[in-house]
């Protein structure tokens, strides 16, 4: 594919990576993309492997109201800004075609349709070999994984989950509340999927919703008077925990109301405590108002299936909804990609990440496998330039 860089930066890319042996990117969403761009940037080969038949394919599949909980601004990728007519909050088919332009504009050098399944290191340990989709056997200088964070719906194993006679979806396969008009539906998990499918159900005409919640999550507005959250968590970033977590308790009080009386009592523990934990504050586009007139019912956590078509909570009731949505997350399912060359933690994770590399594993890297309160795609934006400038450091 044809650069659109000035000669000199052709020329580095030929005298710094050998054709034979480019920095490979696992993964077209938004961190291997921008990885990517900013590899090129460098004078560095890039190119991205995707499993999918196109780039942003994460993104496709998630429900149809989704917009970013992020400005536009701070959202664009290194090199392209995302466009002003897409507003402030991007929708999740502008965020599609905005990657596809990305690719398109940077001329990217993408392989979809080709699905990594094992990284090793070469035999003559200077580079990394990955295994892939028929055969094939791909080796480059390094390597950066960037799969994703919403990698593999998890799914809890439940007692008696086999036996439920209602629909039983996990939210990565819910698309409107169109489809649950006039239902019972019983949403599980309250993160920000949990919230925004709840919500998204009411006011496409489900007949009951309830939401079963285990651990009390922050709430934040996702704007007040024009001043978006994401700034403040951009702001607090180096602050203190206890001191944010101070900070952050005193503007709940000021700006969210007390849902105590139902079902909703304000969190033990801090905002930015949870937050450093993984546990991102929910950012409301319709739950405190569908929780405070009752559309949206707060119940226990679930703790299995009974006869049927029941569902047993924690606090022993037993409700039978129509259909049960399963907002319980993901796994990052790098196990079997990179598990075997002891870089992730007990819990599966990367033990570096952006410009870091595991201690055993020089060149490989890893971006986008943590949920920054700053905001995703901006973080994954900023590593993409400090991936590229490691890599260049290191190939000289």
């Amino acid at each position: 594919m044809e650069d659109s860089a000035p000669r000199p930066a052709r020329q580095a890319i030929t005298a710094a990576n050998p054709a034979d042996r480019p920095v490979y990117v696992i993964g077209g969403g938004p961190g291997g993309l921008a990885t990517a761009y900013a590899l090129r940037a460098q004078g560095i080969r890039a190119v991205v492997v995707e499993k999918a038949d196109g780039v942003g394919a994460s993104w496709r599949r998630h429900y149809d109201r989704l917009h970013l909980h992020t400005t536009r601004r701070l959202s664009a990728l290194p090199g392209l800004a995302i466009p002003r007519r897409f507003g402030r909050w991007v929708a999740r088919d502008d965020l599609v075609r905005y990657l596809e332009k990305y690719a398109e504009f940077h001329e990217l050098e993408i392989v979809t349709g080709v699905e990594v399944s094992r990284v090793e290191r070469t035999p003559d340990g200077n580079g990394w070999l990955l295994r892939a989709t028929g055969g094939r056997e791909l080796v480059g200088s390094a390597v950066v994984v960037a799969t994703g964070y919403n990698h593999t719906p998890r799914l809890p194993r439940w007692p008696g989950r086999e036996d439920f006679t209602g629909d039983l979806t996990h939210a990565a396969d819910y698309r409107s509340g169109k489809e649950y008009a006039g239902r019972d539906v019983l949403v599980v998990g309250v993160g920000n999927t949990g919230a925004e499918i709840a919500v998204d159900l009411v006011e496409n005409g489900a007949g009951r919703v309830r939401l079963a919640v285990r651990t009390v999550p922050h709430i934040v507005r996702r704007s007040t008077a024009g001043w978006a959250a994401q700034y403040s968590g951009i702001m607090i970033r180096r602050l203190p925990v206890g001191l944010v977590d101070r900070i952050s308790r005193v503007m709940a009080k000021a700006s969210v109301p007390d849902l105590s009386a139902h079902g909703l009592p304000r969190p033990d523990t801090g905002l930015y405590t949870r937050a450093r934990q993984g546990a991102i504050p929910v950012q409301d586009v319709g739950l405190i108002d569908a929780v405070r007139r009752g559309r949206v019912e707060i119940v226990a956590a679930v703790e299995s299936f009974g006869d049927g078509g029941e569902v047993v909570l924690a606090d022993g009731s037993r409700i039978s909804p129509d259909a049960v949505v399963a907002a319980t997350g993901y796994v990052r399912a790098l196990e079997g990609l990179v598990g075997h060359l002891g870089v992730l933690d007990d819990e599966g994770r990367p033990v570096a990440h952006g410009p870091r590399t595991p201690k055993d594993a020089p060149g490989l890297y890893f971006t986008g496998y943590t949920t920054p309160i700053s905001g995703t795609l901006r973080e994954l934006a900023m590593d993409a330039e400090k991936i590229a400038k490691a890599v260049r450091r290191r190939s000289r």
